[in-house]
């Protein structure tokens, strides 16, 4: 329980045409609208990263995006530490934030010799193509 966050309100925010929604049922990308699906595919691939599943809102996205459209802080490097933490426990999983790690242990003078660096896919970058596939 987080003071303040009421699901029922936020579900009505991300879906305003929908009377019926609620917190139990399965909930989707789908009827978001183009600002709300931006938010959530910022949080799928940089906040809180999956390894796919992007078509559904988890729990903890849904109250992610409630901290983000309410100004609500929220401890950021708490959730990578969590997040990681859950990605290690887990059999197939990628270590997530590699980016804003490697740009931590470049500012700290961290050798990354001998890693394999990885370029950014077409589909990493935000531009008009990407807005327009979210509908």
């Amino acid at each position: 329980e987080v003071e303040g966050f009421h699901p029922n309100q936020i579900l009505s925010i991300l879906y305003p045409n929908d009377p019926n929604i609620h917190p139990n049922m399965a909930l989707t990308t789908n009827h978001l609208s183009v600002d709300h699906r931006l938010l959530h595919h910022l949080i799928v691939h940089q906040i809180l990263p999956t390894g796919g599943g992007y078509a559904k809102l988890s729990r903890m996205q849904v109250f992610i995006m409630w901290c983000i459209l309410s100004k609500i802080e929220f401890c950021f490097p708490l959730l990578i530490l969590k997040t990681m933490v859950r990605a290690f426990s887990q059999k197939k999983s990628v270590l997530p934030y590699g980016s804003i790690l490697t740009l931590v242990f470049l500012h700290y003078h961290i050798p990354l010799e001998g890693e394999i660096s990885t370029k950014l896919k077409k589909e990493d970058t935000y531009n008009k193509s990407t807005l327009n596939r979210m509908g």
